[in-house]
This record gives C-alpha cells, structure tokens and sequence, in this order.
C-alpha cells in the first residue's frame, strides 16, 4: 500500500486535488474531516479544548463554535498552536486506525489529505510528498469564497501558517494549482498513473 500525503498552505487546493485523486479510485483520509468528526460534545478532546479556550468557544448546545474558534486562533499565532498541539495527538491516532483498516482491505494508494504542521508526524506515516502551491491573490480569492471573509482576514491566515518554502522542503512532487481545474485533473492524472504503475510494480 503506497501512502501519499497532499499537503500546502489554506487555499492551495489541497482537497480539490484529493477529489480528484478519489474520482481516479485513491482511497482518501481527509484530515479536516477527522477533526470534525472528533471536535463534538462529551469527547476527551473537548475538554482540552475549553480548559484552554474557555467557554467562550462553545455554542448554546454546548458544541464547538469553529467560527469563533477560528476568529481567536488566527489572530494569535500562539493560540494556534496550542491548538495545534492538542488536536493533532487525536488526529494522528485516528489517522493510523484509518491506514490501518485500509491496509487490512489491501487498499493500493491511499491519500492523506492533511494540511498539519509538517514536523508534527506527517513525513512518519506517508510514502510520499505533494506539495500543493497556488499565488497568493488566488488562495485569498479561494478563502474569502469558502469562508465568507474579508481579504484583510484571509490574507492574516495565511500570513499565520507556514510558508510555500518550508512546505517545499519535504515535496517529493509539487502540484501548481494556478489554472483551471480541467488542466489539474489533468497533471493530476497524470501522476496518478504513473504511482499507481509503480505500485503495481
């Protein structure tokens, strides 16, 4: 089984490539979504997160409120770390009980889709690198859609994470997702054949 990570910086692309890799038969781990599942009430995750944040961080059911989570976070490059460092530990163990029960279905390629801090573990559970980069005018184009924010807000996000460079320094392949999304499935497919031919290999 061949592990590939896709990871970069917030509004790179990361899941739209994933999509495509799924529509081309990849088995996906979506980290963003784990952290979903995870983050809800009566969960040991939770009380880490309000020991830390507050209440202030809860909605009136008592749930995770991700917008304000989010407003707090990035606006203060400590505090996301801190998040970081509690959500991640959970992360990963669910990410390993994910490649397990794939390694058990004899999956072929499996896709992490994971846009954690690269020192925090991704290099130990993966195969292989892509690192996606897009121009910033396109990320802060992409966040604002998706996140209903100012440029001013989307651009301090990316501001808050990691840079293209450091992200460069582990790639075993590096994805430009500039274009259209016809010319990435393409580039996209591309690779796919030729990982997938190797594992068959």
């Amino acid at each position: 089984m061949k592990v590939i990570g896709v990871t970069g910086g917030i509004g790179s692309g990361k899941s739209t490539i994933a999509k495509i890799l799924c529509d081309l038969g990849a088995s996906i781990i979506d980290a963003d979504k784990i952290a979903r599942e995870i983050t809800v009430k009566g969960q040991l995750i939770m009380e880490e997160i309000v020991g830390y944040f507050g209440t202030s961080v809860l909605d009136e059911e008592g749930e995770l409120d991700r917008k304000k989570l989010s407003e707090i976070v990035f606006a203060d490059s400590k505090k996301l770390e801190v998040l970081n460092c509690i959500t991640h530990k959970y992360i990963a163990d669910k990410i390993k009980d994910e490649l397990n029960k794939l390694e058990e279905a004899k999956a072929k390629i499996v896709v992490l889709d994971a846009p954690l801090p690269v020192e925090n573990g991704f290099l130990d559970v993966v195969d292989e690198s892509w690192v996606v980069v897009a121009n910033r005018d396109i990320r802060i184009k992409r966040i604002m859609e998706r996140s209903k924010i100012s440029s001013e807000e989307a651009l301090a996000r990316i501001k808050m994470q990691k840079s293209d460079e450091e992200y460069l320094k582990i790639a075993d392949e590096v994805i430009n997702n500039d274009g259209s999304v016809e010319e990435l499935e393409k580039s996209i497919a591309k690779l796919y054949i030729q990982k997938s031919l190797g594992e068959i290999r």
